[in-house]
């Protein structure tokens, strides 16, 4: 399961302006429509099983689609011009930014979604059920169904029947985002980072408001649950789960589920999955913690970022050994299937950037290792296997090193991979050929959907920058071996009995080819003697062979 998420808003547009804080007629916007059957050929030649397409729903923007029937938002709760895919106005619709026609923007929804099947992909869209958009109303809803916040009773800080908390008599307060604001929310809602006071401040995620799952978080005991009756948030929930696979979704990346009881994943997930099987979870939970409770919750996979991820970054930034990826596999172990590695997504910084790697050469072997060494998910951010440095100042997102999903905005990196490939320069073209080398490898060798086996704890010599493993199903096995280090090394790898007798591997010379380079080598294997390899700077060898 090779996943590429696509930040749709910037992933087709063509428009160079890009001037900071611009609007949607200055600065362009990627569409749908652009979202081409070709250009879905040339993501599937990657290596890539899924795409995931990041802001599809309709979300607070300070672009005024009043003449499409679409509410406008007050500017000082929205986040940029383009405002946070994150601070969804309605589960039931599409942001009309992504269409060609925003009269018909779920008609081109549905065809993105016919097309991408076409391409032989699966689709995974964002589901946000932690909080909404201050302004939340939704237009789009279907016959019967009620809106969030319909029915509540205001006077209550908390009910189990409410939709939100309140904070009960007090107007909402801004005067720490805006000395001016003429938004007027009266009583204030409590605020989506769980701040449950009606004066957000700057660094919360003031243009959102929590949803109410049936936890009271200002209790007289400090905390309390109460899941029966069932809460009138699970119902509404389930019900734009349900809507999204009627639709044809293959999966929700499930933004901070953690925030969000376990109880009501166990109880959406059962649902779904009992009349779309084959529907997929992937929930972001940052508490490793956690982990197990999610996964037994009915979630498929979970983002390992406060775990694999930290690990490889810094063991690319030389700031961990390389053993100490083995630590960091071995505490995910009795859950590894479900754990989802990657190096980049809209949340974290570039790799190129000069905040992380400042090259995206340095990432290859921390990729070899992502998508090699366990039978788990792999995800890519667009751009990243042309080496995208997201150090634009694009406006609400400063220079950070990440590509801003609160801006209009284009990245050269995607107009030259998808569009102008003539204009693709030296560096993006030989990067984004070893990134298809090693996602093929990941997605459709034989060997590499086998068992793994950690070859570290025999090997010393390699424990500060290089990392080495195998991977073996039947007769076909890979012997891997990644380099962190800026230059080449000349090393020995011994293989022990044990990965021989686990493995069902054989002693013999046989001749390896290394799947990066296509170059032929003989291995002489015999348990616990060395075997002589030379390995690249900032890179790796895939070495293939029968045993």
């Amino acid at each position: 399961m090779i996943i590429y998420q696509i930040f749709t808003r910037l992933f087709g547009n063509l428009n160079t302006t890009r001037r900071p804080s611009g609007s949607l007629e200055e600065n362009g916007c990627g569409k749908m429509n652009d979202i081409t059957p070709e250009v879905l050929r040339k993501i599937r030649s990657l290596g890539v099983s899924h795409v995931w397409y990041t802001g599809l729903i309709r979300h607070a923007t300070q672009t005024d689609y009043s003449r499409d029937g679409i509410p406008t938002q007050h500017a000082e709760i929205v986040k940029g011009k383009a405002g946070s895919p994150y601070a969804i106005t309605d589960y039931y619709d599409v942001d009309p930014d992504l269409a060609t026609d925003a009269g018909h923007r779920m008609e081109e929804c549905e065809a993105l979604i016919n097309r991408t099947h076409k391409a032989r992909l699966k689709v995974i869209m964002d589901f946000v059920p932690n909080h909404v958009a201050r302004e939340y109303h939704s237009i789009c809803k279907p016959e019967g169904i009620r809106d969030l916040g319909e029915d509540d009773r205001t006077d209550y800080n908390f009910s189990p029947l409410n939709n939100f908390y309140y904070c009960w008599g007090q107007p909402l307060d801004l005067s720490e985002i805006t000395q001016q604001s003429t938004y007027s929310e009266c009583p204030a809602k409590a605020t989506g980072n769980d701040q449950f006071t009606p004066r957000p401040g700057q660094n919360d995620w003031y243009e959102t408001v929590k949803l109410n799952y049936g936890i009271d978080y200002c209790d007289a005991g400090g905390r309390s649950e109460h899941f029966s009756p069932l809460p009138d948030t699970w119902v509404k929930m389930l019900n734009i789960l349900l809507f999204w696979c009627s639709k044809g979704i293959d999966g929700f990346r499930c933004d901070m589920a953690e925030m969000v009881p376990p109880e009501f994943w166990a109880y959406a997930t059962a649902r779904v999955k009992e009349k779309y099987p084959h529907v997929n979870f992937i929930g972001e939970v940052y508490n490793p913690e956690l982990y197990r409770t999610y996964v037994q919750a009915g979630f498929d996979y979970l983002y390992d970022k406060v775990g694999m991820y930290d690990c490889l970054r810094d063991v690319i930034c030389h700031r961990r050994p390389a053993e100490s990826i083995s630590q960091q596999w071995q505490q995910t172990d009795d859950i590894g299937s479900h754990m989802l590695y990657f190096l980049e997504n809209h949340d974290e910084q570039r790799l190129a950037s000069d905040f992380f790697a400042g090259n995206a050469r340095k990432g290859i072997p921390a990729l070899i290792v992502a998508s090699l060494l366990k039978p788990c998910p792999f995800m890519l951010y667009a751009g990243q296997e042309m080496g995208e440095r997201g150090m634009d100042a694009e406006g609400f997102s400063g220079r950070d090193g990440r590509t801003t999903i609160f801006d209009y905005w284009s990245l050269d990196s995607l107009i030259h991979e998808y569009s102008t490939p003539d204009n693709m320069t030296a560096q993006e073209a030989s990067l984004h050929d070893i990134y298809t080398k090693i996602l093929h490898t990941a997605a459709a060798d034989p060997a590499a959907q086998g068992m793994s086996f950690d070859l570290m704890y025999v090997n010393p010599a390699l424990q500060e920058r290089q990392f080495a493993f195998l991977r073996k199903q039947e007769a076909e096995t890979l012997l891997v071996v990644a380099n962190f280090d800026d230059r080449p090394v000349h090393t020995d790898v011994v293989i022990p009995r044990h990965a021989f007798d686990f493995l069902g591997m054989k002693e013999l010379t046989t001749r390896a080819t290394e799947l990066l380079t296509r170059k032929r080598l003989t291995l002489k294997l015999k348990a616990g003697s060395p075997v002589l390899l030379t390995v690249p700077a900032w890179s790796g060898l895939i070495l293939k062979f029968k045993s």
